[in-house]
């Protein structure tokens, strides 16, 4: 539930009602505002139910909490959440473009495209050192050596680095060498990993499942809030449907959506969303008039060499492109790159 204060309401009568709420052995939030503070109490609704905050005098408002995710709710925080990736940040006023390779290869071809795409305008540098492939005879990713080339682009050119964590047992050495950790499709209801990640303080972009709903969507960013991690950035990457003419059908009804039900930024990923190099750039522009705080896409100098995914991945000329033709539409959404 949540616990509207009135605006003379004392920290004191605040710290009162939140120890009743832990002595219930409830979770108890406390949400200060500007103009008033509000509390909350997750847990067992039958316990809920037999407090009876009604007769504190400092109580406006007792309102239920009625998604199942609760944390990431815009019922408990209607302002928008702003996550800090490094030196740059996802939501607010700024729309975010993260940029970089499906996998890092070597050194010369991951400096160059980071290089590149921080040149364009992009934020930050997306890069595979752990692939999750569908062929175990695919690429399967440089591994440490790729988070160190990570590291090393981020001291060269101060561009913040994300990549994916794939099992519980990277997420230590993960968190040494990069600014931002990803959780993938394929590991969005892997709720080991997502309370791994949620016991760190690095951002995590959380994808979206081939095949998951909504809400399962939000509930797995729950399980990483309720770990005790408010940074997640929500990434919708296309799901899987009947259509073979694209790689994925890409839901920007979800990306609406969830900008109504939940607090936390957005992200847009065209690249695995079409798995066509070029669908990214128009989907990119729909992406911002949406209401995305940002994409993620891949890039590569020479895609046809590219170990992974280059036919997805935007040539340096397209990239240029992209950040040319999305400026108008992130300005009419009210927005700057």
């Amino acid at each position: 539930m949540i616990i509207v204060l009135k605006p003379s309401a004392t920290e004191q009568q605040a710290q009162e009602i939140l120890k009743q709420i832990e002595n219930a052995g409830l979770k108890p939030l406390f949400m200060p505002g500007i103009e008033r503070t509000v509390l909350g109490a997750l847990g067992d609704e039958r316990v809920l139910q037999k407090l009876n905050f009604d007769a504190y005098p400092c109580v406006e408002e007792i309102k239920p909490i009625l998604s199942k995710y609760k944390l990431v709710s815009r019922e408990v925080q209607a302002h928008d959440s702003v996550v800090r990736i490094g030196n740059t940040s996802v939501g607010g006023s700024n729309f975010a473009v993260i940029a970089g390779p499906c996998a890092v290869e070597n050194e010369q071809q991951l400096l160059s495209v980071a290089e590149m795409v921080q040149k364009c305008g992009a934020v930050a540098l997306r890069g595979g050192a752990f692939k999750p492939r569908t062929s175990p005879y695919d690429f399967q990713g440089l591994g440490v050596e790729g988070l160190k080339l990570l590291q090393k682009a981020n001291q060269l050119l101060n561009i913040p680095t994300v990549s994916e964590v794939m099992e519980v047992g990277q997420v230590d050495v993960m968190c040494d060498y990069v600014d931002c950790l990803q959780i993938g499709a394929r590991n969005m209801q892997n709720y080991a990993l997502l309370k791994a990640v949620g016991e760190t303080n690095k951002p995590v972009v959380l994808k979206r499942g081939l095949s998951a709903t909504i809400e399962e969507f939000l509930l797995a960013a729950e399980y990483i809030y309720d770990s005790g991690n408010p940074n997640i950035i929500l990434c919708e990457r296309g799901i899987r449907t009947y259509e073979t003419a694209t790689r994925n059908t890409l839901d920007l009804n979800a990306v609406a959506l969830l900008k109504q039900r939940t607090h936390l930024p957005v992200l847009v990923d065209p690249s695995h969303g079409t798995g066509v190099r070029e669908l990214v750039i128009p989907l990119s522009r729909a992406a911002a008039a949406v209401g995305a705080d940002g994409i993620i896409v891949e890039s590569h100098l020479n895609p046809c060499e590219a170990l992974s995914d280059g036919h997805q991945a935007l040539t340096a000329p397209m990239f240029e492109q992209l950040m040319q033709e999305l400026k108008p539409f992130v300005e009419a959404a009210g927005r700057s790159l």
